[in-house]
């Protein structure tokens, strides 16, 4: 589904640095790092709001350089971390994500669009609250609209951006449980950037870690989230721990004074 070879991209003080690695059709893939290692420097360039000064990303084997708007958009959604709070309703705002859809000279959704965009609505629960104006409603409450607006795209790849940060714990599993769920039910392909590390472990099947740029390693949950490279990436002491119901690493922090403690 996705190809990234050597690029190299960013901003004046910031660049990723010759990063490589390849995404399969449906899976779910979890981008995880300090702040300000690149995670979302990455989906930038992946969407093309950044340009790669150096390498190429080929989506479905082509440059992404050589495709429209309009293609780009057909074939993958977006989840960012900027939340709109404007006046237009909750159901206006999710029937955004039918324009890429829309025919040659298509101005208004059709049913078909009508009916999408109640169908995802109702997955996020967001179909109680869908005629409240986007400024109205709470920042969690927006996230969900969010992530429905991107679902109604009908996406193949849908690109996430710290999709739980505004959200309770009941509504970050309801999410990702959903997320998952239609990544084996539909073979969408899902890349998430998530700082919460036993949310990337739990849900993911492979995680990219990013630092300083660069790509520090690829792999499995089991194989990236060890306390060695956690210690080594994050600079702070954890123990690593088995989920006893999934099995998966679990992080646990610990704190300052309970290690001298230990020590």
């Amino acid at each position: 589904m996705l190809e990234i070879r050597d690029l190299t991209c960013g901003y004046e003080k910031f660049h990723l640095r010759e990063i490589s690695f390849r995404v399969g059709r449906g899976e779910l893939i979890g981008i995880i790092g300090p702040n300000g290692s690149g995670k979302t420097t990455l989906l930038k360039a992946i969407t093309g709001a950044i340009k790669p000064q150096k390498g190429e990303i080929l989506l479905k084997g082509k440059n992404t350089r050589h495709m429209g708007f309009r293609e780009l958009a057909r074939t993958v959604a977006v989840v960012s971390q900027n939340i709109p709070a404007s006046f237009m309703t909750v159901e206006e705002f999710v029937l955004l994500g039918r324009i890429p859809h829309y025919s040659r000279l298509q101005f208004l959704e059709t049913k078909k669009d009508e009916e999408i965009a109640q169908k995802y609505m109702s997955m996020t629960d967001t179909l109680t609250y869908q005629h409240q104006p986007m400024e109205e409603i709470s920042g969690g409450e927006r996230q969900l609209a969010v992530v429905a607006r991107a679902l109604a795209q009908e996406p193949e790849l849908l690109l996430l951006d710290e999709p739980t940060s505004h959200l309770d714990i009941k509504h970050q599993t309801a999410i990702l449980d959903l997320v998952r769920e239609l990544n084996k039910s539909s073979r969408l392909t899902v890349m998430m950037v998530l700082h919460d590390l036993n949310l990337a472990s739990e849900y993911c099947d492979r995680l990219v870690l990013l630092n300083n740029g660069s790509v520090h390693r690829i792999g499995t949950p089991a194989e990236v989230l060890t306390f060695q490279i956690i210690e080594e990436v994050y600079e702070t002491v954890v123990v690593v721990e088995k989920n006893p119901i999934s099995h998966k690493p679990y992080v646990l922090v610990v704190s300052g004074q309970n290690y001298e403690k230990a020590s």
